[in-house]
């Protein structure tokens, strides 16, 4: 069973997730928009990212879990509406790729491993605890994002049950 755990976003990441490990992980791949250093996910090569990784599965065996995300108080419009076409774009390209797609809100995944009421910095060190040797992947503080995707693949392969 490959898991698919995808924070996503401008600065989210995506994380293939295998057998109770971590395979691989990845920023989210973004490309330029427009001027103003504004950037959006680049879905073309979002799309061969994924594919790259999971040609050798069955479709059966492959789950993508992605953050469900809403609306947070205090944030723009526009940044409301950037957010909101990211997720669009992740949903599009699973939906192109006939991958399922299950969604898991923040405070269910944060819950289940006591981070409700942390900082982004809590969900790394958190990773990094499980998961030890991607530790190297975690490095900076801005792989807060990475460490989500996994926790958040985590969680699914910890708590998804097969129905037969």
């Amino acid at each position: 069973m490959l898991i698919i755990g995808i924070d996503p976003g401008i600065s989210g990441a995506i994380c293939f997730f295998e057998d109770g490990e971590v395979k691989d992980i990845i920023d989210m791949p973004v490309m330029p928009d427009g001027k103003k250093n504004k950037r959006q996910i680049n879905g073309s090569q979002t799309y061969n990212e994924i594919y790259l990784r999971i040609k050798n599965f069955s479709k059966k065996d492959i789950f993508v879990v992605v953050e469900q995300v809403s609306a947070m108080p205090g944030q723009g419009v526009t940044s409301m509406f950037n957010f909101g076409q990211s997720f669009g774009v992740i949903k599009g390209i699973c939906s192109a790729m006939q991958l399922p797609i299950y969604f898991v809100r923040p405070a269910k995944w944060k819950k289940y491993f006591n981070l409700l009421k942390t900082e982004k910095e809590a969900s790394r060190s958190k990773a990094i605890e499980i998961f030890p040797s991607i530790s190297s992947k975690l490095t900076r503080k801005k792989d807060s994002n990475k460490a989500d995707a996994i926790l958040i693949a985590s969680y699914f392969n910890n708590t998804y049950r097969v129905e037969d």
